[in-house]
């Protein structure tokens, strides 16, 4: 699988017969193969995740085979015209094009997060699934974010037991939050305690990719496993 940072939460994954886009916002998509199929997801609604105009930048691209996977939360108004669209929700699991199934967790902010096997591994897409920790916040709310981020990432490692057989999920991605100040950590640091996976990439930084550096200077345990140069890679 070959992965390519779009922008902010944004990704793209090229398997030999598929395209997987996550949470496009905004930025240049490398050239596509208009033979494969593209499978568009958006995790919610918020802006910074789902931009319908990808649509028509796919199809001005030549492609012609795209499938849109988007959360419920997603006004239907907002759907493209004349392609096939898959509501979804969380907790669920669906069968989508290129032999790929679709589990869902339900984001401790806006919509899902997924968590997909495809014929060459595992992916998981966060979304806006994080411990949502902030400076200022009540100290009890901030515990009950903690609580239900928690129990999403449990209920992940339930479902990389019971769906992959414990195998490392290949690609992960997970925020990193640099606005969230003496919390950013938190939920990364949490996954990572829980969750066996190759590769993981932190996103949602907001064009601060020096918080990853920070994060690998706090934690160089985890050097091997977080990636880093996928930024200077953007297409």
């Amino acid at each position: 699988m070959h992965t390519t940072y779009i922008g902010h939460s944004g990704f793209l994954v090229e398997t030999a017969a598929c395209y997987y886009l996550f949470d496009y916002y905004q930025g240049t998509l490398p050239q596509l193969d208009c033979g494969k199929t593209i499978l568009v997801f958006a995790s919610h609604a918020h802006q910074d995740h789902y931009n319908p105009e990808i649509f028509k930048i796919l199809k001005s691209m030549g492609m012609q085979q795209i499938t849109a996977v988007l959360s419920k939360d997603i006004p239907t108004k907002k759907y493209p015209q004349d392609i096939a669209c898959m509501k979804v929700t969380f907790y669920q699991n669906y069968e989508l094009p290129c032999d790929t199934v679709l589990h869902t967790l339900l984001s401790t902010d806006e919509g899902v997060a997924f968590l997909l096997q495809c014929p060459e591994g595992a992916i998981y897409h966060a979304g806006d699934l994080n411990d949502w920790a902030w400076d200022g916040e009540p100290e009890q709310d901030n515990r009950q974010m903690t609580g239900s981020y928690r129990h999403e990432i449990d209920l992940l490692k339930t479902y990389q037991k019971e769906f992959l057989e414990g195998r490392p999920i290949d690609l992960a991605f997970v925020p990193l939050d640099p606005r969230q100040e003496q919390y950013y950590a938190g939920g990364m640091l949490y996954f990572l305690k829980k969750i066996k996976a190759a590769e993981v990439y932190p996103m949602h930084f907001w064009e601060q990719p020096e918080i990853i550096d920070q994060f690998l200077n706090e934690y160089p345990e985890y050097r091997q496993l977080i990636q880093r140069n996928f930024i200077n890679r953007r297409s």
